[in-house]
């Protein structure tokens, strides 16, 4: 039996199909540094609009999301959020922050109920140390990530607002899916896409007006229904 005994039981099973069944970064850890892991992790519970942390703060860990949908945002000089993206199961959070020993560059916060794993810098750093193959993963990650942020400020740069609001309804369908109705599998307020597409909120709201009169979309509440997805392809391109 492992050295390391179990705190949490009945988070086992989870952590170790996360570690060794899915596309997690954990899945490079060995038997003993995951039996480590789970020693060590704090196992915690979450409701919509709780903040893990934020911008600016000194933190201890960083996170793992079992279930449920993180954004992870920055906040302006005139305290506009800027969401940079959604955190998901088995994806990992505030990671950077703790490699490079610096306050956290991002705020989290939680916008559908999730469960997340809390783990201690210093098993970061001890693996990213002892195990190239995590460490390599963690630099990949790492890249993809600022990948995105440049393709982000492309867009940004070169794209209308009509062209970004179509991409983001496009990302969304390809990070969450449709449901049965081909609503999508998130459901996020006028404000939240605003600070998805970097933009006003009236802006968004008057977009999804017209690409609903252009029958791209339906709207039902907070709900979206992707109707024409060519079409919104057409628009983002």
């Amino acid at each position: 039996m492992s050295r390391f005994m179990k705190q949490h039981d009945f988070t086992i099973s989870f952590c170790d199909k996360c570690a060794f069944e899915t596309s997690s970064v954990f899945r490079f850890l060995t038997r003993d540094e995951t039996d480590r892991l789970n020693f060590e992790k704090d196992f915690r519970r979450y409701k919509r609009g709780d903040i893990l942390y934020h911008e600016g703060n000194r933190i201890s860990g960083f996170y793992c999301i079992n279930s449920g949908i993180i954004k992870v945002f920055k906040t302006g000089i005139d305290g506009k959020e800027q969401i940079i993206r959604f955190a998901r199961k088995g994806e990992i959070i505030a990671y950077r922050s703790v490699l490079s020993n610096e306050p956290a560059c991002t705020s989290a916060e939680v916008i559908e109920d999730c469960q997340v794993c809390f783990i201690p810098s210093e098993l970061l750093i001890q693996f990213v140390k002892t195990n190239p193959s995590f460490a390599f993963e963690v630099v990949k990650l790492t890249c993809h990530e600022l990948a995105e942020a440049n393709s982000y400020i492309t867009d940004i740069a070169q794209k209308t607002v009509r062209e970004r609001v179509a991409e983001v309804l496009l990302s969304l369908v390809k990070d969450f899916g449709l449901d049965e109705q081909k609503y999508l599998r998130i459901s996020l307020t006028r404000e939240e896409l605003a600070n998805i597409v970097g933009t006003a909120t009236e802006s968004v709201i008057r977009l999804l007006s017209e690409f609903k009169s252009d029958r791209l979309i339906e709207l039902n509440g907070r709900k979206i229904k992707i109707i024409d997805q060519k079409g919104l392809e057409k628009i983002s391109s």
